[in-house]
């Protein structure tokens, strides 16, 4: 994969994050601060727990850190894969956004 390949794939990752928060938001599901800056974003929720996403361009890698731990992901052609076998990037965030709000979210593509 090209680095303008990754840039592509990887934008259209936070903003299906950006999207996500914006929707949960409206449907009253919880209250999600979404900070973007450049290729990082953070999520605050209500509890001030938060998850970070975050772009490494050098290894064409998305990372996300969470209270369960921190996870990289490539893209496999086809969906975000974590590279140690760990599932896939939006099931990872919707299950630790579920965790540390106690309420029932979802990520999705």
């Amino acid at each position: 994969m090209t680095d303008l390949e990754f840039l592509d794939h990887a934008e259209l990752l936070l903003k299906a994050v950006e999207l996500a928060c914006d929707r949960i938001n409206d449907d009253g599901e919880a209250d999600i601060d979404n900070q973007r800056v450049g290729g990082m974003i953070t999520l605050t929720f209500e509890n001030k727990s938060q998850i970070i996403i975050n772009l490494q361009k050098p290894l064409h890698e998305v990372w996300l850190a969470a209270r369960s731990g921190g996870y990289h992901f490539k893209f496999d052609g086809v969906q975000w894969v974590d590279t140690k076998g760990q599932g896939e990037f939006f099931q990872r965030l919707t299950q630790d956004a579920s965790t540390q709000t106690g309420l029932a979210l979802g990520f999705h593509a």
